[in-house]
């Protein structure tokens, strides 16, 4: 007589695959429902930790399924591969979100100048509901400094104009929307200032030059010279959204005109929670790379 041998069935294996399953599709939607809908990044943030919890235990449901066939010979390894799977892409967002909030400041504003950061032109005003955040200290720009030493500001030998042109063209190309602007790239001139020109019938000055050269005083280095001298430079706010999260940055672009070159300052800050996991510095730098091939041979020091 033929003796049948009955393989128990792991429970937790099969319970494992629909919690991976779960964790996966959970995590698809709010990424989808963040990135082309109206949800807010404080609930992406919330969903996608729960999305990562599930898919831990289903991890840990498909070991256990896995030890039972080991075991025992127990049914359910398929399930419990499976179940590993669908939690990889959860846990991988998860476990890439906990490293860089483990090795990166906890700062969500960065700038190239950290001693005289540009100043908004309109405050980015954004409902942080649980990711609260708090004002930007000098002990903030102090871990900028630390963390991202690379990121500092750029001069280019070329005129405010040639250097704003190329400024707005690469901020197209990175996708940033320009919400404001302040500045001008030509020093202010009345009508009035013009020289007169000479009557027709005046002889006595019609052969006289038309324009008088004049010399003018050396200005004060006080603050009132200072502020008339940087009066001549632009400031753009803009807003971008990353690609594939849809993550929400403020961002401000200051140019000045020194000599005969121009320096350009960058913002960028993240719109919600005290750590930006990197993201404000990757967007600066990227912009500034972007900006230099722009201007390739204009860089200077």
């Amino acid at each position: 007589m033929a003796i049948r041998y009955d393989r128990p069935v792991s429970s937790a294996a099969r319970f494992s695959r629909l919690l991976g399953a779960f964790s996966l599709v959970l995590a698809l939607a709010v990424l989808i429902a963040h990135r082309f809908g109206g949800l807010a990044t404080p609930y992406l943030v919330l969903l996608l930790f729960t999305a990562a919890g599930f898919a831990l235990l289903a991890a840990l449901l498909a070991a256990v399924g896995l030890r039972s066939l080991w075991m025992t010979g127990a049914e359910g390894g398929l399930a419990a591969l499976a179940a590993l799977i669908y939690a990889a892409f959860p846990l991988g967002i998860g476990a890439f979100a906990a490293e860089r909030y483990m090795t990166l400041p906890d700062i969500y504003d960065v700038s190239t100048d950290p001693v005289a950061a540009p100043d908004w032109l309109s405050t980015p005003k954004a409902d942080q509901i649980w990711l609260k955040r708090n004002l930007v200290t000098p002990e903030d720009r102090e871990k900028q400094i630390a963390a991202y030493p690379e990121l500092t500001g750029r001069r280019y030998e070329g005129a405010l104009d040639r250097v704003l042109e190329a400024v707005r063209k690469v901020a197209k190309q990175s996708g940033f929307v320009i919400v404001r602007s302040t500045g001008t790239t030509e020093p202010d001139h009345e009508p009035e200032d013009r020289p007169a020109k000479p009557a027709a019938g005046d002889e006595a000055v019609a052969d006289a030059p038309g324009i008088v050269p004049v010399p003018t005083p050396r200005p004060y280095d006080d603050d009132v010279a200072k502020l008339i001298r940087g009066a001549n430079g632009v400031t753009l706010q803009a807003t971008n959204r990353t690609l594939i999260l849809g993550l929400r940055f403020d961002i401000l672009i200051r140019l000045r005109e020194e000599a005969e070159t121009t320096f350009v300052d960058i913002r960028v800050a993240s719109r919600y929670g005290q750590h930006d996991l990197g993201f404000s510095a990757e967007v600066a730098g990227d912009y500034l790379k972007a900006l230099d091939a722009e201007l390739l041979g204009l860089a200077g020091g």
